[in-house]
């Protein structure tokens, strides 16, 4: 848990409470996990293929280094790894629905004899300290309900030298967008989720859930709390999404 454990968290705009969170996020990924890159499309208007190949590019895939990919989902950032000649993949999800899609489009793709999958709860990993010289974790640790434990759990997993890297939405940094941004959060994207992937409740969830979640500054003293060093972060379409990166040393 984390060093000021309450008994309540955030739900999007909702407070629940601590114990209450993880198995209603379950059921907003359960809801869309066969559309979760359609999801995805409709949040971001597609940029978030740019922002994930961006992303996959900083990771600096090499044959020999091992990567740990913490809510893997639909296995994106996995494949991309793979397909840049990075080594073998640990790809976890708290969520069995997510990851059976991804287990399903790496067959589709060849790539199985490359991952591990392992359902998991990235707060509290069945794994031995310092055995990845990557620790990747996209669009998933705002949808944490200890973001704290889920940090120092990334930094443990770490082999000396080794770097954690978060995709993530963040707060944007160009004011000229934030009015622009907000119609489409609450006004279109619920709709678009109601007439297209029949779920409208999941996507206001996913909505406020960005709002919600720390800002790049907060972050990254989140991460040097949890133990990392060298952090920094770079953001993507005037801080839509940010990409975060922390070492250990």
């Amino acid at each position: 848990m984390s060093d000021n454990p309450t008994t309540t968290v955030d739900f999007g705009f909702r407070t629940v409470r601590r114990e209450e969170k993880a198995g209603m996020v379950r059921a907003v990924f359960d809801s869309v996990a066969t559309r979760y890159d359609l999801m995805n499309d409709l949040m971001s208007l597609g940029i978030h293929r740019v922002w994930k190949q961006v992303y996959i590019s900083a990771l600096q895939p090499r044959p020999s280094h091992q990567l740990l990919d913490l809510a893997g989902g639909t296995g994106d950032i996995t494949f991309g790894w793979l397909s840049k000649g990075g080594g073998p993949v640990v790809m976890t999800d708290i969520n069995a629905s997510m990851l059976s899609v991804g287990r399903d489009r790496a067959t589709d793709r060849g790539f199985t004899g490359d991952i591990r999958f392992a359902v998991a709860d990235a707060e509290k990993l069945p794994l031995p300290d310092g055995g990845f010289d990557r620790v990747s974790m996209s669009f998933g640790l705002r949808n944490c309900t200890d973001k704290d434990a889920v940090l120092r759990e990334a930094r443990r997993m770490l082999k000396p030298g080794g770097r954690f890297m978060c995709l993530e939405f963040s707060r944007v940094t160009v004011a000229a967008l934030t009015p622009i941004y907000d119609t489409w959060s609450f006004k279109v994207l619920p709709r678009l989720g109601r007439y297209v992937a029949k779920d409208e409740d999941s996507y206001q969830y996913l909505a406020e859930s960005i709002r919600t979640f720390p800002d790049q500054e907060t972050l990254a003293d989140m991460m040097r709390k949890a133990g990392m060093s060298r952090v920094s972060y770079r953001n993507l379409s005037g801080g839509i999404a940010a990409i975060h990166t922390g070492w250990r040393l």
